[in-house]
């Protein structure tokens, strides 16, 4: 019986690994949004002082860039999903992305403290397995 709930705990634990490996990139994913959104609100705060047309590089991909200007600063392009685009005064579009960092950070916050339940139920369970494994040593 011991040797099969060793056997039995191992699974459990390479399951839990699995988890926090998932857990530890869904945060990556997050973390890259996040640093996204803050520089687009950056960015969109610098808009707000300019009195002129800005000069942008725009990215055409590939790594490719075009020189352009930037018709009406004023006017934001917001994503609303489904691929379609809103336009949003400045200060609308600033609490928009706000909204979207609150919401980010919350689900982040979520998946750490499940990460950190699941290292807890790992660490227990491991603890457990190693007394167990000692025992039919002796």
């Amino acid at each position: 019986m011991t040797q099969e709930e060793i056997s039995r705990n191992l699974q459990i634990l390479e399951y839990y690994k699995e988890q926090l490996n998932a857990v530890d990139m869904q945060t990556q994913l997050m973390q890259a949004a996040l640093t996204d959104y803050y520089k687009a609100k950056m960015t969109i705060e610098q808009l707000r002082k300019s009195d002129e047309k800005p000069e942008i590089l725009m990215p055409l991909g590939g790594g490719t860039f075009v020189n352009g200007f930037i018709k009406d600063p004023k006017k934001i392009l917001v994503d609303i999903g489904l691929g379609l685009v809103t336009e949003k005064s400045i200060d609308d579009a600033i609490k928009k992305i706000e909204e979207r960092i609150k919401n980010l950070q919350q689900n982040q916050e979520r998946l750490i403290t499940a990460a950190q339940k699941i290292q807890a139920e790992s660490n227990e369970l491991s603890a457990k397995t190693q007394k167990l494994f000692e025992e039919t040593q002796k």
